[in-house]
């Protein structure tokens, strides 16, 4: 019977992630950066100064955390187990031609990230206690008119299942696997101490959680990227060899090499797309949640989140997936996963480098976990009000653990479809609010002209 239920839910995985979402994601990106004159490229310096601080004091705003607090909050969330175990997937399935479409679909999802995070911030609520609360759910309900509210109990309901699934039990398991196959800490003994940490970070809402995520990400970032950049440059003389595999195999599929099987070119695109969307959730609306919370305008906030797609996918998963090709690490056999990554680094570093992944692993992990746990929060908000949030929290740290000890094959099939489900109402209310989305655009536009002619006649 479990074996059966397993196979049905994980058609539906394959139903939800196939090709109609794919295009969706991919014709939306697309749209979007033509839609708003290629924000990505025309935006990305001027995203860089206003998370530095350089425009902080001009915010006279609603909002609890800094622009560079939401970044690494929504950061947090995207960069995790998708950087090390989905690259390994999409090259183990795609061969190496997945890389370009990986690429692609970051750069599109920019444009993507920067219009939906705009409508979160335009159509946000400050709560009775002051608390700011946003994402897709508040964008249908303030934005469109009350037929579309189904919508919006929709992506509310996927949002709150999404994190208890994808966003909290797959964590807790991947980190309690890794733990245990390299240091043998017994799994319960993960879900016990990181259930704890997890909710000391919780019990101070979204302040704390930029406090700590502002920490982590930038140190679990750099230890990562340093360990893979350090195998790129060891392997240096397959680098040129590796781009032409890449561009090769993004056009015209990828033959069998050593325990690569070969693909075709419909499964290269797939993989690639389908993987940089798990990693950098542009358009499923989720990281509208964490960039809602900051002192910003919508705009601007929006200018800020197209950074996230470009660091999680074009600077992090192009590293995981240079380190994996110039060792050779794809076309083994029998590894797959974040095991694949695990034997890209110690191939290099010997044990130290298993270490690292270790260490990566279980920060990307528990930086997805409380980042997730805000975004489940958004969700009981829109549903059943503020006041059940404690309540949440207590059930979402319990999952914690049982997502440590379990084997989540049933539960992980529902949710990695539910969470591509987030993109269906996501997208739809973006769509009909696009007019809005440019409003703000040009609003912010002839406030910076403005600012600018101002300081220069100062």
């Amino acid at each position: 019977m479990m074996e059966q239920l397993e196979h049905l839910t994980g058609s539906f995985v394959g139903l939800v992630w196939g090709l109609p979402l794919v295009f969706a994601l991919c014709f939306s990106g697309v749209f979007f950066t033509f839609y708003f004159g290629f924000p990505q490229l025309f935006f990305f310096r001027h995203a860089i100064q206003i998370v530095s601080g350089k425009f902080d004091k001009k915010n006279n705003t609603d909002g609890e955390i800094s622009h560079f607090q939401a970044l690494c909050t929504a950061l947090s969330a995207t960069v995790g187990l998708g950087n090390i175990a989905g690259v390994a997937i999409a090259v183990s399935l795609g061969g190496p031609g997945s890389v370009f479409w990986l690429w692609v679909a970051g750069f599109i999802g920019m444009a993507t990230k920067f219009t939906e995070v705009t409508l979160s911030l335009k159509y946000r609520e400050v709560s009775a206690s002051g608390h700011v609360h946003g994402g897709p759910m508040f964008t249908i309900k303030n934005g469109l008119s009350k037929k579309f509210y189904p919508l919006a109990w929709a992506y509310a309901l996927f949002v709150i299942l999404s994190s208890f699934g994808a966003g909290n039990m797959f964590q807790s398991n991947q980190m309690a696997q890794i733990l245990n196959t390299s240091l043998s800490i017994p799994t319960w003994i993960t879900g016990v101490i990181f259930g704890i940490m997890a909710f000391l970070v919780l019990i101070g809402g979204i302040k704390r959680i930029g406090k700590v995520t502002e920490k982590l990400v930038p140190i679990m970032v750099g230890i990562y990227v340093l360990g893979a950049l350090g195998i790129i440059l060891i392997n240096y003389t397959n680098i040129l060899s590796i781009f032409s595999l890449i561009f090769n195999g993004a056009f015209s599929g990828t033959a069998a090499v050593g325990g690569f099987a070969g693909v075709a070119f419909k499964e290269v695109v797939i993989m690639g797309i389908r993987r940089a969307s798990f990693s950098n959730e542009a358009g499923m609306g989720s990281s509208a949640m964490a960039h809602s919370a900051a002192k910003s305008f919508p705009a601007q906030e929006g200018i800020v989140a197209l950074l996230e797609p470009f660091i999680d996918t074009i600077v992090i998963c192009s590293i995981t997936a240079l380190a994996l090709l110039s060792t050779g690490a794809w076309s083994q056999s029998g590894i797959a996963g974040s095991e694949m990554t695990a034997w890209a680094f110690e191939s290099v570093y010997g044990l130290f480098g298993r270490g690292i992944v270790t260490l990566t692993v279980t920060l990307f992990a528990f930086s997805t976990i409380i980042s997730w746990s805000y975004y489940g929060e958004q969700g009981i908000t829109f549903v059943f009000g503020e006041k059940y949030i404690p309540h949440y929290r207590y059930i979402f740290i319990i999952f914690i653990f049982f997502g440590a000890i379990a084997k989540l094959n049933l539960v992980l099939n529902i949710s990695d479809a539910v969470y591509g489900l987030l993109a269906i109402p996501n997208l739809i209310g973006t769509y009909f609010l696009l007019g809005k989305a440019k409003e703000c655009l040009n609003e912010y536009r002839f406030e910076l002209s403005r600012s600018h002619v101002n300081h220069e006649i100062s």
